[in-house]
């Protein structure tokens, strides 16, 4: 049974100061992403939460058999891969409070997190991203959609990271990014001629004409002239998957699934292929393995005499 030391005495501010403790450690002491905070810090208010409504006020109602019930009841509304988060909150408040000194052991850490059924995720196939970046027109906006499609599936990069890129991480001379993603690491994606040709025509035609007179430290911009958002990307990419006939299902992850299997079916090195998305985890990057044994596994099928 998970107890805590020391003052017993009955705050309702109490718990509440903990997790905001929790949640600033997180964000300055371990820098992880906004998203992946303000996950966390619902995880533990709805910890909290039903701490209170069982009538728990106090620090040490956070106990093994509060624990387990609060767990048990997300089951009723959360899936697999949500509940794995959920505990790893739930154990990270906990193994903070622990190293403050609050808690007196830790043996929530025996808990295991539910098995995750990793998806696989939808890719493009080649001939359908060469249909894809043919679709935008020599218009203003249609060579900034070129551009944004072409270093979208060029880099890899996720939304957040291209909508976000500034001239003072692009390199044109060398053509590759300076890009920070998620847990603020630091990483080098270059690109290739034909997104190099892209955004060329884009800086010099279309991105004067949409900025008018003002000044933006943004590369892509929207047609107000301000930065462009992760939505306005989605809604443009939505717009040429609709005209080509694709998936409703098609979002910007699906360029940046298919840059990476690609590049594996190209026969990249699969550590290559994990520093170029900056996926902290090679266990993360081994998804488009199996990509690609599916692709070899339909070539066989498909074209063996005996298949």
């Amino acid at each position: 049974m998970s107890s805590f030391t020391g003052n017993n005495d009955r705050d309702d501010r109490l718990p509440e100061s903990l997790a905001e403790r929790y949640i600033d450690n997180l964000r300055v002491e371990k820098g992880l992403a906004d998203l992946t905070i303000k996950a966390y810090e619902a995880d533990i208010k709805e910890f909290i939460g039903y701490i209170r409504a069982a009538g728990k006020v106090v620090p040490g109602d956070l106990t093994m058999e509060n624990t387990l019930a609060f767990l048990a009841s997300s089951e009723k509304h959360k899936g697999s891969s949500s509940r794995a988060r959920t505990l790893s909150a739930v154990k990270g408040f906990f193994r903070f409070l622990y190293n403050e000194g609050t808690l007196s052991n830790l043996t929530i850490d025996a808990l295991s997190a539910p098995k995750v059924l990793r998806r696989i995720p939808f890719v493009l196939a080649q001939h359908e991203i060469e249909k894809l970046l043919s679709l935008p027109d020599a218009g203003m906006l249609g060579v900034r959609d070129r551009a944004l499609l072409e270093f979208d599936y060029s880099t890899g990069l996720r939304v957040s990271e291209l909508c976000g890129l500034k001239f003072e991480h692009l390199d044109q001379d060398r053509r590759f990014v300076r890009v920070r993603g998620k847990g603020n690491k630091e990483r080098i994606v270059p690109y290739g001629r034909s997104a190099a040709v892209a955004l060329v025509a884009y800086l010099e035609s279309s991105r004067p004409r949409l900025l008018g007179n003002r000044v933006s430290a943004y590369v892509f911009l929207n047609y107000r002239g301000g930065r462009l958002s992760r939505v306005g990307f989605w809604k443009l990419l939505r717009k040429y998957t609709a005209a080509a006939g694709f998936s409703a299902h098609i979002s910007p992850h699906t360029l940046r699934h298919s840059f990476a299997t690609h590049l594996i079916e190209g026969g990249a090195d699969l550590r290559a292929v994990q520093e170029l998305l900056g996926h902290s985890s090679i266990a993360t990057t081994q998804i488009y393995t199996k990509l690609d044994m599916d692709y070899l596994l339909e070539v066989h099928r498909t074209f063996h005499p005996r298949g």
